[in-house]
């Protein structure tokens, strides 16, 4: 192995950068690490070998977060449990699928990467999404937390078997799409036991979908290791620098890297509407430009609609630690 090249010092410093962004605010690594691993040509630029290397990093510097939130008795066992039993069968069962729909390596690829590029604009309205409805839970003045809900085995048996078959396939959504569809389905759960919950869950069905991924398509070493290395310290230097980061302004950065990220993997992947021939860098970076301009101004309609003013407090970091607001009517200080 040659771990001392550029590539490697890339992938250990995109490690790093995504790592610190996951530890700041929480989110799946996978709907930032693996576009950027594939857009830094890594493991050949084959969508197979980075989401089978993506999916191995995610699990072990998943672990270290979920061991922290057990030990602090933040996550519901029993909601884990139904989410576990039905993410994991389907996140080993994901990528047999995919490959059983073809041998050819070139449409395997155009798969995985359209795959991908949907998981991502899916990603970002979820997240978009969840962030409104914790914006709305707080305008509503219900209860903001509840310790123990009433599970619902059925629908948390559904979400865990859909969120296992997309991170299965793409490594994306075990930090995002899932904890989306456990705030709509558990809309008194607090935020810590939210998160705590969705780490816990993430562990198993994270290292089920790798040890599918790898068993298919193997495990690229030197993509591997700088990646590990990098990612591990990224995501405890960002824990830590959370209370000192501005959350609102990242968080929202976080929809607009992933819509730009879903559109140019779609690009390069050659989706017809965007033209199979050819890439389209300005309309990527038009995207961009345009979500830059748009998600201030959307969110800013959203929060009048709740009767509250364009901009101001609660911030879109307090909306994240709903448990930390008190109801108190139309109060916006």
């Amino acid at each position: 192995m040659d771990l001392l090249t550029t590539t490697a010092l890339a992938i250990l410093v995109a490690g790093f950068l995504v790592g610190i962004v996951v530890g700041l605010t929480g989110m799946g690594g996978g709907a930032l690490m693996t576009p950027a691993l594939l857009f830094l040509g890594a493991g050949a630029g084959e969508a197979s070998t980075v989401v089978a290397a993506d999916l191995t990093a995610a699990a072990i510097y998943k672990s270290g977060g979920a061991i922290v939130h057990a030990r602090e008795g933040s996550p519901n066992l029993e909601l884990a449990k139904w989410l576990i039993i039905g993410s994991v069968p389907m996140a080993l069962a994901g990528p047999y699928a995919v490959k059983a729909f073809t041998a050819d390596e070139d449409q395997l690829d155009f798969v995985l990467k359209m795959s991908i590029g949907f998981a991502l604009l899916l990603a970002a309205l979820t997240y978009a999404l969840r962030l409104y409805l914790n914006l709305r839970r707080v305008r509503g003045g219900g209860h903001l937390g509840e310790e123990d809900p009433r599970i619902r085995p059925l629908a948390t048996l559904l979400v865990g078997a859909l969120g296992g078959l997309l991170v299965g396939i793409t490594s994306v959504g075990s930090g995002s799409v899932i904890m989306v569809a456990l705030l709509m389905l558990y809309p008194g759960l607090s935020a810590v036991k939210l998160v705590g919950t969705d780490l816990v869950q993430a562990v198993p069905l994270v290292l089920a979908a790798a040890v599918s991924n790898v068993a298919i398509h193997g495990l690229d070493w030197e993509l591997l290791i700088p990646l590990v290395i990098g990612s591990v310290p990224g995501t405890v230097l960002g824990s830590r620098l959370a209370p000192r980061v501005p959350q609102s302004i990242l968080r929202r950065g976080i929809v607009v890297v992933l819509t730009m990220s879903g559109v140019a993997l779609l690009d390069k992947a050659g989706w017809k509407p965007l033209g199979a021939d050819e890439t389209h860098p300005m309309l990527v970076a038009g995207v961009g430009v345009a979500m830059l301009v748009l998600v201030p101004l959307v969110w800013g309609l959203l929060r009048r609609g709740q009767g509250l003013p364009m901009f101001g407090a609660p911030t879109v970091a307090q909306l994240e630690g709903v448990d930390e607001l008190k109801p108190s009517g139309p109060r916006t200080e």
